[in-house]
């Protein structure tokens, strides 16, 4: 394939990119972090633009850079207040680039510069064939699982829901954009309360933009602010993660903005008990 057939291939989700991307460079809409990098990685591309998510606590936001830099694929990550994050497309119109990996600086890459620009740098590089190293994220765990109350459940990713979470407590490990900032389907089930890492909320609120979605249909939910947590990490955001913005069924079950996310899954599961 030569340089003028190269393509730059957008998704809203890593998780979402194809066979189609193979040989490319991939624009995704999804969190920097090791798990992202993974999904776009896996398919053999050239190259990888990422959302820094606020980069947020223990650098989360921007770890799939160093994690790709062992296969030596370029990648980068545009900045959250450029473009709306899960939006692969006005990433690549409006985004500015706040980090890249060594791979990346080698083929001309660099701090500030559009993520369009990058991008056509990105297609002078080889294919990365080799598979990237295997990852520990994207997992479900139960974490309570007591008699007459929900369970709490803690997915590091949202779509790792199923309809058998209706009515349960969950906290995911996602941001809480919408897919090209439209309903997405998803959070499927009706679950009783749903949480998210703000990644740092973005330009035009872009990183919390499903709070109001959900309100629509009356489930209460929350962020946690990414500096509090990592993104991507739910176990993390449940037992460490300050709400940062909740929605209105929320806020009338409690919810306040700076109080902990235990701590107001810990007055749910003590209603639904009096309630029971």
């Amino acid at each position: 394939m030569s340089d003028g057939e190269v393509k730059i291939y957008t998704a809203s989700s890593s998780a979402t990119a194809t066979g189609d991307c193979a040989g490319q460079v991939v624009v995704s809409g999804s969190y920097g972090g090791e798990y992202n990098a993974y999904h776009a990685a896996k398919w053999g591309i050239r190259g990888v633009i990422l959302n820094d998510a606020g980069v947020g606590k223990d650098g989360a936001g921007i770890k799939g850079l160093p994690y790709l830099d062992r296969i030596g694929l370029p990648a980068a990550t545009a900045d959250a207040m450029t473009c709306h994050i899960a939006d692969a497309e006005h990433m690549l119109a409006h985004g500015m680039i706040s980090h890249v990996n060594r791979a990346a600086e080698r083929l001309g890459c660099r701090v500030g510069q559009t993520v369009r620009d990058c991008a056509e740098l990105m297609k002078k590089g080889e294919i990365i064939r080799e598979a990237p190293p295997e990852i520990s994220g994207g997992k479900r765990y139960t974490i309570k699982d007591d008699p007459g109350e929900p369970k709490v459940l803690c997915l590091d990713a949202a779509p790792l829901l199923v309809p058998e979470d209706a009515g349960q407590i969950v906290v995911t490990g996602s941001h809480a954009a919408m897919f090209r900032g439209q309903p997405d389907g998803v959070v499927g089930p009706d679950v009783g309360a749903i949480f998210f890492s703000d990644a740092g909320v973005g330009l035009d609120g872009a990183g919390i933009a499903r709070l109001a979605d959900l309100d629509q249909r009356g489930i209460p939910a929350g962020t946690a602010s990414a500096a509090s947590a990592p993104i991507g990490d739910a176990r993390a955001i449940y037992a460490d993660g300050i709400l940062s913005h909740v929605n209105a069924a929320a806020a009338r079950l409690g919810a306040a903005p700076g109080m902990p996310i235990k701590a107001f899954v810990d007055r749910l599961l003590a209603a639904a008990r009096g309630a029971g």
